[in-house]
């Protein structure tokens, strides 16, 4: 059976994350990693997802979105508030952390669903502030939540703790500003790799599918594709929501990384939207591939510089115009396809003006 182009894409783009999951694992059994690094893993994997995930809305869709991190907060506070009540219900913590997850997802992609309706009417500079707000509301809105869990149910108050009038065996599950304490830490590096396949999975294979050439037709030319019978606002959600669902996704494995999770500003905040929009442009937008091995680089990067503390950030910065122009600049694409395989061995190559 003859394979398609796309499937070795596809395989290769696999193929990349086992074997970089191969040589992680030996590092780790060897003792050639670090605790700092070895702590990096699931974040890496979080990173990873997110980009891949906001990829689909904004290289594939073409939609800016700077909300990204909303729905991460969605499945990071869903996804540990099931763990925390039903941490002594099932003990079994595989098929718990499996029901977060898929809670934690379909929490994320409703809400990516109910925002999607008004919000995808909008474009460009329009549609990235109104998903921005978004991600501030939702930050905001969970930091003023209470809800606790005793005999006689769920409490939920956005006044304060004591106001939910629980008994003193109660357990007070959010606390506010103060966030959700005591989640089960069940994520580990080879779960996080799991879900980023899985994530690879579903977007590359929506992508290749009919559903994702009408999607891709909307973000060539939008009038021509309406013009052609594309139902232009069911394909913007769906889209949109499974973008979400995915960040999700990332969300809950972030959620069970840590034993403290707080709505704070660095962890689900506009700068958190920016660095994985950050992930995606520098990537290549629409570059699945890149997205993954921008996520990767960039942070990294930071950890490994730690050593040069005065000039970290500034090589950083550095780095980071370097990427771009070589990503971006006809010049050195050209060059980068001259000295390709493809340009060496007497392929015919598009030359970029």
């Amino acid at each position: 059976m003859k394979m398609t182009k796309d499937f070795k894409e596809n395989l290769i783009t696999y193929g990349i994350v086992i074997v970089a999951f191969i040589i992680v694992e030996i590092m780790t059994a060897t003792g050639s990693i670090s605790s700092l690094m070895k702590g990096l893993l699931v974040p890496l994997c979080v990173y990873v997802i997110l980009a891949i995930s906001l990829n689909l809305t904004v290289g594939i869709l073409g939609e800016l979105s700077l909300g990204h991190a909303g729905f991460m907060c969605v499945g990071a506070f869903t996804g540990a508030f099931f763990s925390r009540c039903m941490e002594n219900v099932i003990t079994v913590a595989p098929v718990r952390f499996t029901l977060a997850i898929l809670i934690g997802a379909v929490c994320a992609g409703l809400i990516g669903l109910l925002i999607g309706m008004p919000v995808l009417r909008l474009k460009g500079d329009y549609l990235a502030i109104v998903t921005l707000a978004f991600g501030e509301i939702i930050k905001n809105v969970i930091n003023v939540i209470y809800v606790g869990k005793d005999a006689n149910g769920i409490h939920i108050s956005m006044k304060d703790a004591a106001s939910m009038s629980m008994e003193s065996d109660g357990d007070l599950i959010i606390n506010g500003a103060q966030g959700i304490t005591g989640t089960p830490k069940d994520s580990n590096f080879i779960v996080g790799t799991i879900l980023i396949l899985i994530t690879l999975f579903i977007v590359l294979n929506l992508i290749k599918s009919r559903d994702g050439r009408a999607i891709m037709s909307i973000r060539d030319n939008l009038i021509a594709a309406e013009s052609v019978g594309i139902r232009i606002t069911r394909y913007k959600l769906m889209a949109f929501s499974i973008s979400a669902a995915l960040a999700g996704v990332a969300g809950v494995l972030y959620a069970h990384n840590l034993n403290s999770l707080m709505a704070t500003p660095k962890n689900f905040g506009y700068n958190m939207s920016i660095t994985i929009l950050v992930f995606v442009v520098l990537g290549g937008i629409g570059n699945i591939r890149g997205s993954i091995i921008s996520a990767v680089i960039l942070t990294l990067l930071p950890e490994l510089l730690r050593g040069m503390n005065d000039y970290r950030m500034l090589i950083y910065s550095i780095v980071l115009i370097v990427i771009m122009l070589f990503n971006w600049s006809p010049k050195l694409v050209n060059l980068r396809k001259k000295y390709s395989l493809k340009g060496l061995f007497g392929g015919k190559v598009k030359e970029v003006k």
